[in-house]
């Protein structure tokens, strides 16, 4: 982490990482460019250039800030201890809601990190990649898919409503309509239904 960014004022600091992650969610990190985040963030390059070095170091940064951000927040929000499957899941969604309230597009970035494909971005961020996966995986280790009613596949189940969820996520973001509680409830919503058809 660069230490001199957060010597900066918070209004500013902000400013700098939504617009990276708004520019890198949107455009992957090929076609992300400093100009655009200079832009979004309306900072000068010179800026930029000053804390992060150049824009692989812009990405790093965000990537490293938004995996220690959602950690932290989903540590905070899920229960050790709970193991059903529909509750585990809206508490991880109200993690995600909890940090989106403050940097809309961490989780499209983080979704979008997933995929990326250039070489220079995936060296930049290899030594962070399993923070966020082993955090996840050990909230998945607690579900108990042993509970669920006897023929329904419950890895098969989990990726279905991930795939909901995210979907749900693209489409608020697609339409400009995007607002962390409405989504939060959404996702809930389908969450329920789930669960009611799951348990009939």
């Amino acid at each position: 982490m660069n230490s001199k960014f957060f010597d900066l004022k918070k209004e500013k600091q902000d400013r700098m990482i939504n617009a990276a992650l708004k520019v890198f969610a949107i455009q992957g990190y090929r076609h992300g460019s400093t100009d655009d985040i200079v832009r979004e963030a309306a900072v000068s390059k010179g800026l930029l250039f000053h804390y992060f070095g150049n824009k692989v170091g812009v990405y790093q940064f965000i990537y490293d800030y938004s995996v220690r951000y959602m950690t932290l927040e989903l540590r905070s929000s899920v229960d050790s201890k709970e193991s059903d499957l529909f509750t585990v899941l809206k508490q991880m969604e109200r993690a995600r809601m909890h940090a989106m309230r403050g940097y809309p597009y961490m989780q499209q970035f983080l979704n979008r990190s997933m995929s990326e494909d250039c070489y220079e971005a995936l060296l930049a961020v290899e030594e962070k990649k399993n923070v966020l996966e082993e955090a996840c995986a050990a909230i998945d280790a607690q579900i108990d898919y042993t509970a669920l009613p006897a023929g329904i596949d419950g890895e098969k189940l989990r990726k279905m409503l991930d795939f909901t969820i995210k979907g749900l996520m693209t489409e608020r973001f697609q339409n400009a309509s995007f607002q962390p509680e409405m989504l939060y409830e959404e996702v809930c919503d389908y969450l329920d239904v789930m669960r009611k058809i799951v348990y009939r």
